[in-house]
């Protein structure tokens, strides 16, 4: 169960983070806009695809799960961050926003289920578990 669990959240995050590749890449209008926005536009914009091109990669390889997880999750809370502080989440931006907490929340349970992979989550987790 554990298994098929992981693979439908690595997958989902997956396809998430890699359809807006496109956007960033290509410079799509939205995507400046929202750059614009924060103030990283065009170097920002361009850092955090190639940040969610290698957390997709990373995501499906059965050894690197943890690290993708870790890093979508990273990417994900500056992108929460973002549409709380400064891009809102009203119109077209909550659909973003929204994506963005789904790819959070499935890295951080993946981070969980991949916690062996990590040395220190493996040993953080140990000892908890230890202790009850």
């Amino acid at each position: 169960m554990k298994t098929i669990v992981s693979w439908v959240l690595r997958l989902f995050a997956a396809i998430i983070l890699g359809q807006t590749l496109f956007f960033k890449f290509t410079a799509a209008e939205e995507s400046v806009a929202i750059f614009s926005a924060i103030g990283m536009e065009p170097h920002g914009r361009i850092i955090i695809g190639i940040l969610e091109l290698i957390a997709a990669i990373l995501l499906l390889v059965p050894s690197t799960v943890s690290y993708g997880a870790i890093l979508s999750w990273g990417v994900m809370s500056g992108a929460i961050m973002g549409h709380l502080t400064k891009i809102g989440i009203e119109g077209d931006h909550l659909s973003l926003f929204l994506l963005a907490v789904a790819v959070w929340l499935s890295s951080a349970i993946l981070m969980f289920l991949h916690k062996g992979q990590i040395p220190i989550l493996r040993h953080m987790f140990e000892k908890s578990e230890s202790a009850s």
